[in-house]
Protein backbone atom coordinates (compact mmCIF):
# COMPACT_ATOMS: atom_id res chain seq x y z
CA UNK A 1 0.00 0.00 0.00
CA UNK A 2 1.20 3.69 -0.63
CA UNK A 3 1.10 6.75 1.56
CA UNK A 4 -2.32 7.28 0.39
CA UNK A 5 -3.99 4.04 1.54
CA UNK A 6 -2.06 4.27 4.93
CA UNK A 7 -3.61 7.72 5.61
CA UNK A 8 -7.18 6.91 4.82
CA UNK A 9 -6.73 3.87 6.91
CA UNK A 10 -5.27 5.65 9.60
CA UNK A 11 -7.89 8.96 9.51
CA UNK A 12 -10.96 6.30 9.39
CA UNK A 13 -9.20 4.42 12.67
CA UNK A 14 -9.28 7.64 14.44
CA UNK A 15 -12.60 8.81 13.82
CA UNK A 16 -14.59 5.17 13.88
CA UNK A 17 -11.84 3.21 16.03
CA UNK A 18 -11.67 6.02 18.60
CA UNK A 19 -13.94 9.28 18.92
CA UNK A 20 -16.98 6.65 18.14
CA UNK A 21 -15.81 3.63 20.82
CA UNK A 22 -14.86 3.41 24.17
CA UNK A 23 -11.73 4.06 23.91
CA UNK A 24 -12.88 7.63 23.67
CA UNK A 25 -14.05 8.04 27.37
CA UNK A 26 -10.75 6.08 28.44
CA UNK A 27 -8.51 8.76 26.85
CA UNK A 28 -10.60 11.72 28.22
CA UNK A 29 -10.16 9.68 31.58
CA UNK A 30 -6.84 9.68 31.60
CA UNK A 31 -5.97 13.04 30.03
CA UNK A 32 -9.20 15.54 30.48
CA UNK A 33 -11.89 16.70 27.65
CA UNK A 34 -10.08 19.67 26.52
CA UNK A 35 -6.35 17.79 26.33
CA UNK A 36 -8.01 15.31 23.95
CA UNK A 37 -9.90 17.40 21.68
CA UNK A 38 -7.00 19.34 21.12
CA UNK A 39 -4.38 16.18 20.59
CA UNK A 40 -7.19 14.92 18.35
CA UNK A 41 -7.90 18.15 16.20
CA UNK A 42 -4.15 17.99 15.68
CA UNK A 43 -3.92 14.20 14.92
CA UNK A 44 -6.97 15.00 12.59
CA UNK A 45 -5.24 17.52 10.38
CA UNK A 46 -1.52 15.91 10.27
CA UNK A 47 -4.24 12.90 8.93
CA UNK A 48 -5.53 14.73 6.68
CA UNK A 49 -2.20 17.01 5.48
CA UNK A 50 -0.55 13.23 4.65
CA UNK A 51 -4.02 12.48 2.69
CA UNK A 52 -3.83 15.06 0.25
CA UNK A 53 -0.31 14.85 0.06
CA UNK A 54 -0.60 10.77 -0.97
CA UNK A 55 -3.66 11.46 -3.36
CA UNK A 56 -1.36 13.54 -5.10
CA UNK A 57 1.74 11.47 -5.34
CA UNK A 58 -0.87 8.68 -6.34
CA UNK A 59 -2.41 10.55 -8.45
CA UNK A 60 0.66 11.80 -10.46
CA UNK A 61 1.66 7.69 -10.83
CA UNK A 62 -0.12 6.48 -13.85
CA UNK A 63 0.90 2.94 -12.98
CA UNK A 64 0.30 3.12 -9.03
CA UNK A 65 -2.21 0.05 -9.21
CA UNK A 66 -5.19 2.26 -6.98
CA UNK A 67 -5.60 4.71 -10.44
CA UNK A 68 -6.87 1.36 -12.02
CA UNK A 69 -10.79 1.57 -12.42
CA UNK A 70 -13.22 -1.25 -10.98
CA UNK A 71 -16.30 0.27 -12.66
CA UNK A 72 -17.27 2.31 -15.66
CA UNK A 73 -19.60 4.99 -14.06
CA UNK A 74 -22.86 5.48 -16.90
CA UNK A 75 -22.77 8.57 -17.95
CA UNK A 76 -27.01 8.43 -17.34
CA UNK A 77 -26.27 8.81 -13.67
CA UNK A 78 -23.93 12.17 -13.97
CA UNK A 79 -27.20 14.72 -13.65
CA UNK A 80 -28.16 12.64 -10.12
CA UNK A 81 -24.17 12.58 -9.28
CA UNK A 82 -24.23 16.71 -9.69
CA UNK A 83 -27.30 17.28 -7.75
CA UNK A 84 -26.47 14.88 -4.83
CA UNK A 85 -22.85 16.75 -5.10
CA UNK A 86 -24.60 20.13 -4.98
CA UNK A 87 -26.88 19.05 -2.13
CA UNK A 88 -24.23 17.93 -0.34
CA UNK A 89 -22.29 22.06 -0.32
CA UNK A 90 -25.42 23.21 0.53
CA UNK A 91 -25.79 20.79 3.15
CA UNK A 92 -22.31 20.81 4.48
CA UNK A 93 -22.18 24.70 4.62
CA UNK A 94 -24.96 25.32 6.05
CA UNK A 95 -24.10 23.11 8.85
CA UNK A 96 -20.85 24.55 9.52
CA UNK A 97 -22.40 28.43 9.16
CA UNK A 98 -25.17 26.62 12.12
CA UNK A 99 -24.84 26.41 15.69
CA UNK A 100 -25.51 22.61 16.32
CA UNK A 101 -25.68 20.86 19.73
CA UNK A 102 -24.46 18.14 17.78
CA UNK A 103 -20.96 19.60 16.80
CA UNK A 104 -18.07 20.01 19.27
CA UNK A 105 -17.75 22.89 21.35
CA UNK A 106 -21.63 23.82 21.08
CA UNK A 107 -23.05 20.47 23.43
CA UNK A 108 -24.47 23.66 25.60
CA UNK A 109 -26.62 25.05 22.29
CA UNK A 110 -29.77 21.96 23.59
CA UNK A 111 -30.54 24.29 26.16
CA UNK A 112 -31.30 26.76 23.61
CA UNK A 113 -35.12 27.95 23.72
CA UNK A 114 -35.49 26.42 19.86
CA UNK A 115 -32.22 24.51 19.17
CA UNK A 116 -33.78 22.88 15.80
CA UNK A 117 -33.97 25.83 13.49
CA UNK A 118 -32.86 26.39 10.12
CA UNK A 119 -30.95 23.71 8.80
CA UNK A 120 -31.23 21.69 11.55
CA UNK A 121 -35.31 21.33 10.94
CA UNK A 122 -33.49 19.08 8.19
CA UNK A 123 -31.67 16.87 9.83
CA UNK A 124 -29.79 17.10 13.25
CA UNK A 125 -26.23 16.09 11.37
CA UNK A 126 -26.20 19.02 8.01
CA UNK A 127 -22.88 18.91 7.65
CA UNK A 128 -22.22 14.38 8.22
CA UNK A 129 -25.19 14.07 5.64
CA UNK A 130 -23.54 16.58 3.51
CA UNK A 131 -20.63 14.77 3.42
CA UNK A 132 -22.44 11.60 2.59
CA UNK A 133 -24.16 13.29 -0.68
CA UNK A 134 -20.78 14.65 -1.67
CA UNK A 135 -19.45 11.16 -1.06
CA UNK A 136 -22.13 9.16 -2.86
CA UNK A 137 -22.20 12.07 -5.94
CA UNK A 138 -18.79 11.23 -6.65
CA UNK A 139 -18.82 7.62 -5.88
CA UNK A 140 -21.17 7.99 -9.24
CA UNK A 141 -18.95 9.61 -11.43
CA UNK A 142 -15.63 7.60 -10.18
CA UNK A 143 -14.73 3.87 -10.44
CA UNK A 144 -11.08 3.46 -9.90
CA UNK A 145 -10.02 1.83 -6.74
CA UNK A 146 -9.00 5.30 -4.89
CA UNK A 147 -12.28 6.56 -5.55
CA UNK A 148 -14.18 4.04 -4.37
CA UNK A 149 -11.95 3.60 -1.05
CA UNK A 150 -11.92 7.16 -0.28
CA UNK A 151 -15.14 7.85 -1.01
CA UNK A 152 -16.52 4.81 0.33
CA UNK A 153 -15.09 5.54 3.58
CA UNK A 154 -15.80 9.27 3.78
CA UNK A 155 -19.34 8.11 3.48
CA UNK A 156 -19.72 5.18 5.44
CA UNK A 157 -17.83 7.17 8.17
CA UNK A 158 -20.25 10.09 8.11
CA UNK A 159 -23.15 8.44 8.25
CA UNK A 160 -21.92 6.22 11.54
CA UNK A 161 -20.48 8.96 13.28
CA UNK A 162 -24.04 10.82 13.00
CA UNK A 163 -25.12 7.54 14.82
CA UNK A 164 -21.99 7.68 17.43
CA UNK A 165 -22.78 11.60 17.47
CA UNK A 166 -26.26 10.51 18.88
CA UNK A 167 -25.37 8.34 21.67
CA UNK A 168 -23.16 10.38 22.88
CA UNK A 169 -24.60 13.66 23.51
CA UNK A 170 -28.38 11.68 24.64
CA UNK A 171 -25.47 10.23 27.55
CA UNK A 172 -24.17 13.50 28.30
CA UNK A 173 -28.18 15.08 28.54
CA UNK A 174 -30.24 12.77 28.49
CA UNK A 175 -33.08 15.14 28.87
CA UNK A 176 -32.79 18.14 26.46
CA UNK A 177 -31.36 15.50 24.20
CA UNK A 178 -34.96 14.11 24.12
CA UNK A 179 -36.74 17.07 23.49
CA UNK A 180 -34.08 17.90 21.02
CA UNK A 181 -34.79 14.62 19.19
CA UNK A 182 -38.40 14.38 19.31
CA UNK A 183 -38.45 17.61 17.16
CA UNK A 184 -35.37 16.24 14.34
CA UNK A 185 -34.04 13.64 12.99
CA UNK A 186 -31.07 12.13 11.46
CA UNK A 187 -32.25 11.17 8.07
CA UNK A 188 -32.80 14.76 6.31
CA UNK A 189 -36.49 15.76 5.87
CA UNK A 190 -38.06 13.04 8.07
CA UNK A 191 -38.76 14.93 10.65
CA UNK A 192 -40.57 17.68 8.42
CA UNK A 193 -42.24 14.59 6.91
CA UNK A 194 -43.88 12.83 10.06
CA UNK A 195 -44.47 16.47 11.19
CA UNK A 196 -42.63 17.04 14.18
CA UNK A 197 -41.09 19.78 12.64
CA UNK A 198 -41.48 22.68 9.68
CA UNK A 199 -39.20 23.88 7.17
CA UNK A 200 -36.96 26.99 8.53
CA UNK A 201 -36.77 28.51 5.21
CA UNK A 202 -36.24 32.22 6.44
CA UNK A 203 -32.84 30.82 8.38
CA UNK A 204 -32.08 28.44 5.55
CA UNK A 205 -31.64 30.44 2.50
CA UNK A 206 -28.95 32.92 2.82
CA UNK A 207 -26.95 29.50 4.20
CA UNK A 208 -27.47 27.59 1.37
CA UNK A 209 -26.74 30.49 -0.94
CA UNK A 210 -23.13 30.86 0.31
CA UNK A 211 -23.24 26.64 0.11
CA UNK A 212 -24.25 27.12 -3.91
CA UNK A 213 -21.20 29.99 -4.18
CA UNK A 214 -19.10 27.30 -2.28
CA UNK A 215 -20.14 24.49 -4.69
CA UNK A 216 -19.54 26.95 -7.94
CA UNK A 217 -16.02 27.66 -6.94
CA UNK A 218 -15.11 24.34 -6.14
CA UNK A 219 -16.29 23.19 -9.47
CA UNK A 220 -13.80 25.91 -10.84
CA UNK A 221 -11.16 25.09 -9.21
CA UNK A 222 -11.80 21.45 -9.35
CA UNK A 223 -8.44 20.92 -11.73
CA UNK A 224 -6.18 22.65 -9.44
CA UNK A 225 -7.60 20.67 -6.49
CA UNK A 226 -8.12 17.49 -7.44
CA UNK A 227 -6.28 17.11 -10.81
CA UNK A 228 -9.34 16.73 -12.84
CA UNK A 229 -11.87 19.23 -14.75
CA UNK A 230 -15.14 19.52 -12.53
CA UNK A 231 -17.40 18.97 -16.19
Amino acid sequence: MNGFAFALIAFVLLHVGVSATGLRTRIVSAIGEGPYRGLFSLLSLALLAWLVIGYQQMRSDPFDPLNEAMWAPPVETRALAYALIFAGFVLGIGGLLTKNPTAAFFENALNDADPARGVLSLTRHPFLWGVALWACGHLLMNGERFAVMLFGALGAMSLYGARSIDRKRARLNPEAWARFEAVTSSVPFAAILQRRNRLDLGSIWWRALVGALVFVLAALFHRQLAGVAAF
